[in-house]
Formats: structure tokens, sequence, C-alpha cells
């Protein structure tokens, strides 16, 4: 989860009819001329951004990487309140049907778009994004076996000739950024200097074969690109460390916009907050007595602690986390928790060091456009080799046994894993390219209190304190985000009075936590959407009556992909106008 924020851009959306939903009628004939927006929308964003282009699929861009350059930018500005305008015309004349339902989409995407690039510029303050671009780019040629390796690497060498120039791209149009983006982005950049010397250099011998041409070209390209990344690590920390001293707060009128062009959410933040805080007071009171009833008397965060002492050692991490993948699953099948379409299980692997950006777990699946190569990836970050030993133990501790199966409820059964299985069902190419995080994350955040409610770990109070220490995980992301943003709070206060003193978190985690908020401001959607979809629930299951079952409401969730949740209920409920909370 970034869990995946920044693993995928995309974990798809959809909207189908549901039988039993209402009386059938006649859907209205799509319009063609939507249809050439639709196609010219994802061909100018997979122009402006190849790499998730391949991600999806569309092979056609796999010899091209991005061109972030100031001018590239001003371009991509114009282009996108083009399409705005263009939409804006088309909704105008009248759109029904799917098609009214994806233009709503794609106005909140287009949106979404310029408030990042025009009015946040968040390319002329974020490293993180340069530096963490050029791993993926060529990761997501080599680890998909889509192609012949020989062909693939043909692909990696021309994306590996454009990193110098994305470099370059980054010094010119960096201008103070905050501390905190510059910090993870040093760690960024020296992870993928050896990520291109060992890991991409190992493959392409093996890609290359006999072709000495090739490999020769090959070792030409990654030579410079890794001379550029270690060029770029040593510029960040020498030249850009020290006059980053920018800001990272984007304003209560910014959040309010993102929420809405995001997660089609509109509540007044006074109320956002409010909800968030009271979460976290209902969660922290009931981690305080279920602790009580694992160690009476012992304060709860040691009480937490002594669960944290059974963890995985640094070499057995990834195994353990493939450990819990099978009982999981099977307790999802026994007890008609959701309707698994696929016996495909994930790949559990390291997370790739240009990834490790504050995230400890993440879902990397392939696009819904791609046909052969359809590898998931269930990624663990490992401890780094220039932690201290004391760090090191510290971020051990998160995986230990209770929550590493809450971490794999989350991202595999029947978390995000499962909902990848469902995409190539979704009936738009819109739908299967975008999602909503409230929607998402809600529903993998939802999984974890879900599972436990209905009697995954025998009520084994261990196992319950883990669930509620990951619900306030994100109950104080919630408020985090919102006042690191609107109110002034910085990083080491939402670290330690947040998620080291109501969130129980370790020091050295706590801060990467609340680091994050600082680029990723709106990260409340995991206990929002889990909030809404408990209500949604709530409300279906009154709806049906004698006829609902849990297995049946998961599953028809799931069916509507990543669309927002306030768009759900009026699916699922289309006779119910009641608030998503």
């Amino acid at each position: 989860m970034l869990d995946w924020l920044f693993m995928r851009k995309a974990l798809w959306l959809s909207i189908l009819l549901l039988a039993g939903c209402g009386t059938a009628r006649k859907e209205p004939e799509p319009s063609p001329a939507f249809a050439a927006f639709v196609e010219d929308y994802f061909n100018a964003a997979f122009a402006w951004s190849p790499s998730t282009g391949t991600a999806e699929g569309f092979h056609q861009y796999d010899t091209k990487i991005e061109d972030w350059s100031a001018a590239a930018h001003a371009r991509r500005i114009e282009e996108l309140k083009g399409l705005l305008a263009r939409l804006a015309n088309l909704r105008a004349g009248g759109l029904a049907g799917d098609d009214a339902v994806d233009a709503e989409i794609l106005d909140g995407q287009i949106r979404s778009d310029l408030l990042d690039l025009e009015t946040l510029g968040i390319w002329k303050k974020n490293p993180m994004f340069y530096v963490g671009l050029p791993g993926g780019a060529v990761d997501g040629l080599i680890k998909r076996d889509f192609a012949p390796a020989s062909e693939r690497l043909r692909s990696v060498v021309a994306r590996l000739k454009g990193i110098p120039a994305l470099v370059e791209a980054m010094k010119a149009n960096l201008s103070d950024p905050p501390k905190e983006f510059t910090d993870l982005a040093i760690r960024m950049a020296g992870g993928s200097v050896g990520f291109f010397r060992k890991t991409v250099a190992d493959w392409a011998k093996m890609a290359a074969g006999n072709d000495t041409a090739l490999r020769k070209e090959f070792e030409a390209a990654n030579g410079a690109a890794a001379k550029a990344m270690e060029g770029a690590a040593a510029w960040l920390k020498k030249d850009l460390l020290p006059r980053s001293k920018g800001a990272y707060a984007i304003g209560a009128e910014n959040f309010s916009k993102k929420l809405l062009y995001d997660e089609m959410i509109d509540l007044p933040l006074e109320r956002m907050l409010a909800n968030g805080e009271a979460n976290l007071r209902k969660d922290y009171q009931a981690f305080v007595e279920t602790a009580a009833k694992i160690q009476p008397g012992k304060p709860p965060a040691e009480v937490m602690k002594s669960l944290s002492n059974e963890h995985p050692a640094e070499q057995d991490l990834i195994p353990a986390a493939k450990r819990t993948l099978e009982g999981i699953r099977q307790f999802v099948v026994d007890h008609r928790i959701v309707t698994i379409p696929s016996e495909v299980r994930p790949a559990v692997m390291e997370t790739p060091p240009y990834a490790r950006s504050g995230s400890f777990a993440s879902m990397d699946t392939p696009g819904p456009y791609e046909t052969k190569a359809t590898e998931a990836f269930y990624y663990i970050t490992p401890v780094e080799k220039d932690w201290d030993a004391k760090h090191k133990e510290q971020h051990l501790r998160l995986y230990n046994r209770p929550v590493m199966n809450l971490i794999t409820i989350h991202e595999a059964f029947p978390g995000h894993f499962v909902q990848f299985l469902y995409v190539k069902q979704f009936p738009t190419k819109t739908r299967k390219l975008t999602f909503c995080g409230s929607n998402v994350e809600g529903w993998a955040h939802y999984s974890e209190q879900m599972m436990i409610d209905e009697g995954y770990g025998g009520g084994d109070p261990k196992i319950r304190l883990a669930q509620l220490s990951e619900a306030l995980l994100r109950d104080c992301r919630y408020i985090a985000g919102i006042k690191l943003h609107t109110q002034g709070m910085t990083v080491d206060e939402a670290s330690q009075k947040l998620f080291v003193e109501k969130g129980f978190q370790e020091p050295a985690n706590g801060y990467e936590e609340a680091r994050r908020g600082a680029y990723n401001p709106t990260y409340l959607y995991y206990t929002f959407g889990k909030l809404a979809i408990f209500k949604l629930r709530e409300d279906y299951k009154k709806a049906k009556g004698p006829a609902y079952s849990l297995e049946m409401f998961h599953s028809n969730f799931v069916r509507q992909g990543g669309v927002p949740i306030k768009m759900i209920r009026k699916i699922l409920l289309p006779d119910d106008p009641g608030p998503i909370l």
C-alpha cells in the first residue's frame, strides 16, 4: 500500500448492473464522440507516461520513457485543459448510461492532474518522482515475461538511454523542495544504483544470450544510466538537501479539492477531522481494553511490543510472508467471505529498491490489458543494509506474526489481490484504467476488521490487538494528513503525538508513517473507505432482508471495481439517498 500508491497508478474501476438491483431496462446507446474522446484521453495519458502504458499492458510504449522537462510539463498542462474543455462540451450535449458515469470519472481525473501539475506544481517540489521512475520503468520490462527476453532487453536499452535526460530534468525543475521529500529521494536514488548495476545487469546477461552486439549496447546504456543515478544521489545529498527548506503543506482549499476530484468526497474538512478523531478514540479504547485481556496491568504499548517480540529474522522475512498465504485464502473460501474467481496466487518478493518510499508492503498487479505476463507481486520491504541494529530491529518488529497475517489479508486475500482478480470483467476502458483510493484501500482495510469479526484467529485477543493496531495506524494517518496540510502540524509532531503515542508505533516506523503524509496528503482514504463500506453494508443488509448474505454483498461490491463509494451506493441501493457516512 504506500501500500501501492507509488507502485501502481491504477487498480481498476467498474460499474456493473447487478441482477436483482432493479427492473431491467434498455441501456442507452453509447456515444461515438465520447468513445473517441476516451481513446484520445488514454492515448495522451500514456504518451505522457509510457511506463504506465507498459504497466497497463499496452506494449507499443515499451521503448519510450517519460519526458519530464519543463517544456513537456507545460505542454501536458495545456493538453489537459483542452481535454477538460472538450469533455465539458460532450457532457453538455447529454451523455447517458455508462458514458455518463465514465465522463464523471474522467472529469475528476483531469482536474486532479491539473491540480497536481499546475496548482501544486509537484514536479517542481518532489524529487521522489524523478528518482523512483527509472527503476520502475525498467523493472516493468524485466519482471514480466510478456515477450521474448531479447525483445524486452532492446526496450530496456531504449529506456536506459533516456534516464540521464530525466535526471537532468530533475536538476533543472526542482526548486526549494521540502526536506522530507529530498531525504526519501536520496534513499530511493541510492537503491536504484545497485538495482541497475546488479539486478538489471544480471538479467540482461541472460536476456542477451549470445548476442554480443546487444550486450555491448546494453552495457553502455546501463553504465550511463547507473552513473546518472549515482550522480543524482550525490546531487540530492550535497546540493539539493542543504537548500530543501520548502513547505509540504498544500492548504485546506487544495486538500478539499483533492478529496473531491480523487474520491468524490465533498464533506467539510471540519466534519472529516471530527470523524477521524472520533474513530481514533474508539479504536484506542478498544486497543487498551484488548491489551488488558492479554497481559492485565501492563501498559498497552508494552503488550503490543511483547507481540512484536515474535518477529521474523532478517533472512526469514519473505518466507514468513509466504507462509501466511494459504491459510488465509482457505479461511476466505471456507467461510464464504467473497467469491475468489481464480486459483492463481501472487508471488511474494522484496520491494524493489526504487520503490522503498516509506511503505512496508504492497501489491503490484499486471495491467488489465496484459494478455501474457499475468504475475502479481506481493512486495514486503526488507531492512536496508546501512541501517543500524536498532533501526533494523524496529522495522522487523512490524512484521510480527499477528500483524503479518493482517498485512496478507490487506494485500492478498480478500484485499487487493482479490480486487485484481476481478479486473478483466469490468465493462469499459475507463473503469479498467482508473481507480479511487477510498474504495480500493478502504476495501483492503475493511477486510482486516471484517475477517476478525467473522472469526479469523479463533477469538485470540492477540490477533484482535494486531487488527486494532492496524486500525490505529490508519486512524493516525487520517488525522495526520489533515493536520500536516491544513493546521501546521510538523512531521515530528505527527510522528510522536499520533503514531507513537496514539498508534503505539515504534519511533522509527512512526516517523516513516508521518513523513509519508507530507507527500501523500489524503492517505485518510483507508479509514474513510472502511467506515463508508461498513455503513453501506448495513444499509444493503436492511434493503435485502432475508436474501442478504455477506458473500453476496462482498462479491457485488468488488465487482464494481474502484468506483467512488458514493457512486457504488447509487448502484447497490438505487432507492436509498442516504449519506455515505
